[in-house]
């Protein structure tokens, strides 16, 4: 079953983020836009090069009013401890949630049960706290943190613009459609 329209589940959890641990919470979700971006485990291969393109793009998604949230099954203490020791990840200043006992990842339905890690997700989350968007990819394939900055302009420009759609390779200013009868068969 999609999780695409549903709000998120509650939850309550202990973060990371520039030197300090950190409440968070499925509220914090609300009353703006947020990418969840779940991955493996920390002191692995392809996760920190992902959280380091994320830090990378970290900048334009604040000016698009978007907070960032990564999650491993990892605990908060242990998020410290790879800032502290990794190149890559101590460039992170987004938050970093602890998920030890597997409830975040079980609520965005990404835990690998037998293997208690969770899967390549990412979420883009409307100030609602309702998921607009999902990406999940194979272990192995790392993702590209640019792309999320299109999705979030056009998930954020149908939030503002009831009625209207984006069509596909949609960028800023470009033309909407707006369905109707008059459409069908004419696209």
């Amino acid at each position: 079953m999609s999780l695409i329209g549903k709000e998120v589940l509650p939850f309550k959890a202990q973060a990371y983020q520039n030197g300090k641990f950190i409440d968070v919470s499925d509220a914090d979700f609300k009353g703006k836009w947020s990418v969840v971006c779940f991955y493996p485990a920390d002191f692995t291969f392809v996760c920190p090069t992902e959280l380091e393109d994320l830090q990378d793009q970290y900048a334009t998604l604040k000016d698009l009013g978007v907070e960032v949230y990564s999650v491993s099954t990892d605990s908060h203490f242990v998020h410290k401890a790879w800032h502290d020791s990794s190149e890559a990840i101590g460039k992170v200043t987004y938050i970093m949630i602890g998920d030890p006992s597997h409830t975040i990842s079980r609520n965005f339905d990404v835990l690998i049960e037998e293997e208690g890690v969770a899967d390549r997700g990412t979420f883009i989350i409307d100030p609602n706290g309702v998921i607009q968007a999902i990406e999940i990819t194979a272990g192995g394939i790392g993702r590209d943190a640019s792309t999320l900055i299109d999705k979030i302009k056009a998930a954020q420009y149908v939030h503002n613009h009831p009625g209207e759609v984006c069509p596909a390779k949609w960028k800023e200013g470009a033309a909407t459609l707006k369905p109707s009868l008059d459409l069908v068969g004419k696209i």
